[in-house]
């Protein structure tokens, strides 16, 4: 599988220059990084949440967790990890149990850990499990403009 059209066409439509990296399956964005040789401060990993007022895409640092009670607390809502079921029907044209960074992309709101803000370079998961997305912090950070953000990750 490549990347998704849904995304693809999302980055398009914000003209955001990237590009796509290759690697081997996997499922585990620790690993991706290590097997990509990216940083894991660089490598964003996604978690889908479920809240009051719908799903929401939390992304953090691959090296880090969302901290579910700071988000909830920062974000004025009960949140909590949604189900596979769930993150495969939000997702659909993505490989299973993939989470996607850009959540925008799918109508969803995301929210951003402040780790990821201002790095020199970012990696995410392109929906496929064999495909990263490279670009510049400063393509990511305009990206991820109207995100809501905050310190919300700890490490694992």
């Amino acid at each position: 599988m490549a990347m998704p059209m849904t995304i693809r066409e999302y980055l398009r439509a914000c003209d955001i220059d990237y590009e796509e990296v290759p690697h081997p399956r996997e499922v585990s964005t620790s690993r991706i990084a290590q097997m990509s040789h990216v940083g894991g401060n660089q490598m964003a990993k996604a978690i889908m949440l479920h809240g009051d007022a719908g799903y929401r895409v939390a992304v953090v640092p691959s090296t880090c967790d969302a901290d579910l009670e700071k988000l909830s607390q920062l974000f004025h809502e009960k949140l909590e990890l949604a189900s596979e079921d769930e993150i495969r029907r939000e997702f659909e044209d993505c490989d299973p149990g993939a989470t996607i960074a850009v959540g925008q992309a799918y109508g969803l709101q995301v929210y951003l850990d402040d780790q990821l803000r201002h790095q020199p370079d970012i990696y995410f998961d392109a929906g496929d499990h064999e495909t990263l997305v490279h670009m510049s912090g400063s393509e990511f950070d305009r990206l991820m403009a109207d995100s809501r953000h905050g310190e919300f990750s700890r490490h694992h």
